[in-house]
């Protein structure tokens, strides 16, 4: 019974310590090691819920050693992520100020103006862990979820280095090179996390196609967005969660 109990705890862990390999490979500027290894703390942290509810052994403990995780595997790294990138746009990006080109002007200002952008990145980390907080005393996220989880946005995230090297896509490799759209998708994904917008969650109570359509459909529709679109489908599915989601929250205020 003692084992038992910890099991889901071994896991939660195994989350963290694949986040802190992570945040190792992605200050080294390694982002597609730090992308598998966050993949596989998203695993562990996917299996410690599950399998709480099947031993039946969940507990507050649990609750806040998994969310305590889930700021470094998905919070720390992502934004550390998203800070390189930001990072590489800025410097292979010929910015001008007043008609002269910043990499003319001189390595103090030139670096202020590149690091002071690339920052912005790390607001994940702050709109992850702020998240997460209200996760812990919301009581209405027992069976959905209010706001884009955090394991989602990183995803999202991580996602883009790994498009970046695998794929020939010309607009979705522009996009990753873009300052703006960086900084763009960085406010877009804060914003979601922290938003009062209602998602399902992958629970399944039974597995009955009545009960569980949508599921089903995002499911189906994710194995043939991988199929078609590999690592680009990453952010794909995303979009689609949240867009399903809106559209069953749309609905059922409707009935």
């Amino acid at each position: 019974m003692t084992f038992k109990k910890h099991v889901p705890n071994i896991l939660t862990l195994l989350n963290l310590l694949s986040g802190t390999i992570a945040v190792f490979f992605a200050v080294k500027e390694q982002l597609v090691v730090a992308a598998l290894f966050v993949f596989l703390g998203i695993f562990f942290d996917f299996f410690d819920g599950f399998a709480a509810r099947l031993l039946k052994v969940q507990g507050e403990l649990g609750k806040q050693l998994d969310s305590l995780a889930d700021v470094v595997t998905s919070g720390v790294v992502p934004g550390i992520v998203m800070f390189q990138l930001i990072l590489a746009s800025v410097s292979n990006t010929e910015w001008t100020i007043k008609g002269q080109s910043i990499s003319d002007l001189p390595l103090k200002e030139y670096l202020s103006i590149v690091y002071l952008t690339a920052i912005i990145g790390l607001l994940i980390t702050l709109a992850a862990a702020y998240r997460l907080a209200k996760f812990n005393i919301d009581e209405r996220q027992t069976s959905s979820f209010i706001g884009l989880p955090t394991p989602a946005a990183a995803l999202v995230v991580l996602s883009l280095p790994l498009i970046q090297l695998y794929t020939n896509n010309e607009l979705a490799l522009y996009l990753i090179e873009s300052t703006w759209f960086l900084v763009l998708l960085t406010l877009v994904l804060c914003y979601f996390m922290n938003a009062e917008i209602p998602l399902f969650s992958l629970k399944f109570k039974d597995y009955s196609w009545r009960n569980n359509v949508i599921k089903y459909i995002f499911v189906l529709s994710t194995l043939l967005l991988v199929v078609l679109f590999q690592y680009i489908a990453i952010p794909l599915v995303i979009v689609l969660y949240v867009l399903l989601s809106l559209i069953t929250r749309k609905k059922s205020i409707n009935e």
